[in-house]
């Protein structure tokens, strides 16, 4: 089990490497590109990550692999779903909220790199 001390100090961590990926780029890039980027300075910071992680989806004892992929997992605790969309929506969230419930992590951070304030973009949502 991850203290939630550890995974807000992850969040912050993470909120802090896409604050400096969106400074040096702004808004107006395509989500791979933030992915890329976001990717690279987690990298660079020492943070692990996965990207592109897959989501078998399991249904009645079988193990289904739909084409669901999680932007990035960072540590095995937190789940980041990046978007470059005109602004959230509530199937955004629903999309994430869906991510935590099937790998069981709890705290998942939904960051839409489309906004002038980083911080006007970015939810953190809890399953």
């Amino acid at each position: 089990m991850h203290s939630l001390n550890e995974i807000n100090e992850l969040s912050g961590e993470v909120i802090g490497a896409a604050i400096e990926v969106h400074k040096t780029l702004g808004p107006g890039l395509l989500e791979s590109v933030y992915e890329e980027c976001l990717s690279m300075e987690l990298g660079l910071r020492g943070i692990p990550y996965e990207k592109q992680k897959e989501l078998p989806v399991r249904y009645k004892g079988a193990e289904l692999d739909c084409g669901y992929r999680l932007d990035i997992v960072v540590a095995g605790k937190l789940i980041v779903e990046l978007k470059a969309c005109e602004k959230l929506q509530p199937i955004h969230e629903a999309q994430l909220l869906t991510y935590l419930r099937l790998t069981g992590i709890k705290i998942g951070l939904l960051i839409n790199f489309n906004v002038p304030v980083l911080k006007e973009g970015i939810k953190r949502l809890a399953n």
